[in-house]
């Protein structure tokens, strides 16, 4: 399961995510650039570091690199998330202390995944507690429907 980004793997992950396209060190560096003095060298050391974790695939193009997200931010955080919840001694009180935490739209947003989330969740267990119809009863009109 994941680690948390560092605080510079962060900055440049937001960037690639939030860019949604191949990026090069240079792009990185140049916006990083307006928040804080950073060299080109160390921004080239992140990105190929979250390179060899496998944060980002790379395709070479001439002499530079060219990046991309293997997943989105919303995957890294449930990855977080997961990761935090599973190596709980107790699950269901983790959960009850974060639901605590949260605010009221975040509480909202969780109700509205459930939403999202439970009719699939019905769905399969409705199909997987149907008992299968009994041979020869058909409506085609097929052996046993007296048709």
């Amino acid at each position: 399961m994941p680690r948390p980004l560092g605080d510079l793997e962060d900055a440049v992950m937001t960037r690639v995510w939030q860019w949604n396209r191949p990026v090069t060190v240079r792009e990185v560096l140049e916006d990083l650039q307006q928040e804080r003095s950073i060299a080109y060298t160390t921004v080239m050391t992140v990105m190929d570091n979250l390179h060899q974790k496998g944060w980002v695939r790379r395709e070479a193009e001439g002499r530079a690199y060219r990046y991309t997200a293997v997943s989105n931010r919303a995957a890294y955080s449930a990855a977080l998330m997961n990761e935090a919840w599973s190596t709980s001694d107790n699950p269901a009180a983790a959960l009850v202390a974060f639901f605590g935490m949260m605010s009221a739209e975040q509480r909202e947003a969780l109700r509205d995944a459930v939403r999202i989330v439970q009719p699939h969740d019905e769905a399969a267990a409705e199909a997987a507690a149907e008992p299968p119809a009994p041979e020869g009863d058909s409506a085609d009109g097929g052996p046993g429907t007296g048709g």
